[in-house]
């Protein structure tokens, strides 16, 4: 009897985009009454891409970026992250969720102060109750230049080492997804480019996606595509690469 051949297809979760927003909305409540801050977007970011969210203040872009990341809930719409529908988990599945899967550099480094660089860079990797979380963290914190830093708390570190702590955090449980919100707001010219060479380093070598939002032209041009946003909306779209 002769052998079938058998065909082998990508599975739908392998096809499908890290994160998918399909119409979404949000408005939020203000003294003057319900104002719109996101109006129907829809997009699509795709495994493994870099894509920059760039526009000027006011416009919903670190808005879509909160939204996408699961940290603040859509109006309506449907925001899938990592195959994972976000409206179907309520709060400590979101957290978990995030923990396991996703990355969050702000431009504020929101670091606890009374935590040594070690410690707050092991702490998503202690709430995923990993043994080797502060051998993790001091091989995170050597990726980011900062291996003479381990024992230093936030206040002995300069804005540029705090952020590179900060980004260490966010990539030390191997996110499949790394959101960054204004990266280098912070920082000046030179120590930011520096933050953004290893931010782009450190997800070229763990393949992950990235979704970036900025104001500054010369950083979204280093993403695949720049999705220009105003009015709490898409408003046109370009590829770099």
């Amino acid at each position: 009897m002769r052998e079938s051949a058998v065909i082998m297809t990508p599975s739908a979760e392998t096809c499908a985009p890290s994160i998918q927003v399909v119409d979404v909305r949000l408005t939020l409540a203000s003294a003057a009454g319900p104002v719109n801050i996101l109006n129907g977007i829809t997009l699509a970011v795709n495994r493994g891409e870099a894509v920059a969210l760039l526009g000027p203040s006011g416009s919903g872009k670190s808005s879509l970026l909160m939204v996408a990341a699961g940290l603040e809930a859509a109006t309506s719409g449907r925001v899938v992250v990592a195959g994972q529908p976000l409206a179907a988990l309520n709060e400590d599945a979101l957290a978990r969720f995030r923990r396991e899967h996703v990355g969050i550099v702000f431009q504020s480094f929101h670091l606890v102060p009374t935590m040594t660089a070690l410690e707050n860079v092991a702490v998503p990797l202690e709430l995923l109750a990993r043994k080797d979380a502060f051998e993790r963290a001091a091989e995170a914190l050597t990726a980011v230049g900062l291996d003479h830093r381990l024992e230093h708390y936030p206040g002995q570190l300069s804005g540029g080492e705090q952020q590179r702590v900060a980004l260490a955090r966010a990539i030390v449980h191997e996110p499949e997804i790394l959101f960054a919100d204004e990266p280098t707001g912070n920082l000046d010219g030179v120590t930011g480019a520096h933050i953004i060479d290893l931010l782009f380093a450190l997800k070229a070598r763990a393949g992950a996606t990235l979704l970036l939002v900025t104001h500054e032209e010369s950083l979204a041009s280093r993403c695949d595509r720049i999705l220009h946003m105003k009015d709490g909306a898409i408003v046109a779209e370009e590829r770099t690469k």
